[in-house]
């Protein structure tokens, strides 16, 4: 999907297209995907990862499209840094939208191996409070314009939580209530809130996960239907919807139904490191 489509389908929807986007988890995956699909001229991106390299090109790939890009190799989880970060680039032009997409994973190694406790803090530390830390700081001035939009990148195991990645499902399902709190919290503020929550992506995270992956999608396919998602001002997107519906139907089967079926679909992740 072109860049140009993006900024089209927010028109169609009836929103103006966005001038300056916040979006972290940039270096990879749908945050990279995100960065490309929103450059545009006239459009200002300030792109958050860890990778140099990686961010390096999705900036290098902004810019050629005409994009303004600032870029910070930071930690979501380090909220001091966030903060400053944010508030100078707040300084310099109001945001008009933030991706919260930062995200790692842990679960069973594929030996069985159970997450351990210093993972499990590592993985709420940067998913659940990276979000915050990337929300938070733009909220008040959003407040004050009575415009902007928020979108949260939670997950399907933020649906349902899986057996193989308890603190991931955790981390997600706190992000999932989190926004849509948020959302009826700002609304009448003018200020607008997506939560999205997409199944298997082609990412370097999402590669981690080794076993039975059903309706794999591209980072590309991913960050177009948030795109969507984001111009319909949708409360919450889950995607792709054969893999929604069933995670939906598992969190109200029987627990022993459930669990066969999750068994069924088992998978564990092959590396811890991110």
């Amino acid at each position: 999907m072109a860049v140009a489509d993006g900024a089209a389908n927010a028109a169609a929807a009836g929103s103006a297209p966005f001038r300056s986007i916040v979006i972290t988890g940039a270096s990879s995956g749908i945050g990279a995907a995100l960065a490309r699909l929103y450059a545009a001229p006239g459009v200002r991106l300030g792109l958050i990862g860890q990778n140099a390299g990686r961010l390096a090109a999705v900036a290098a790939d902004a810019a050629a499209k005409g994009a303004q890009v600032e870029s910070a190799l930071l930690d979501v989880s380090a909220g001091a840094a966030m903060q400053d970060w944010l508030a100078a680039f707040e300084a310099a032009g109001p945001v008009d939208m933030v991706f919260a997409n930062a995200g790692i994973s842990t679960g069973l190694s594929p030996t069985g191996t159970f997450e351990s406790t210093e993972d499990a803090r590592r993985v709420l530390s940067v998913n659940t409070l990276g979000a915050i830390n990337t929300v938070m700081p733009l909220v008040p001035a959003m407040q004050a314009r009575r415009r902007g939009h928020i979108v949260l990148v939670s997950s399907l195991a933020g649906l349902r939580g899986l057996g193989e990645a308890p603190a991931y499902s955790a981390s997600k399902a706190a992000i999932k209530e989190w926004g849509i709190a948020l959302r009826d919290a700002l609304k009448a503020d003018g200020v607008k809130v997506t939560v999205v929550c997409p199944g298997f992506v082609q990412t370097p995270m999402g590669d981690q996960f080794v076993g039975a992956k059903m309706f794999v999608l591209s980072a590309d396919q991913a960050a177009a239907r948030i795109a969507r998602a984001v111009a319909a001002n949708r409360r919450l997107a889950a995607f792709p919807l054969p893999l929604a519906l069933s995670v939906q139907m598992l969190a109200h089967m029987p627990e022993r139904l459930a669990r066969l079926m999750l068994k069924i679909t088992a998978f564990r992740v092959r590396s811890r490191a991110q």
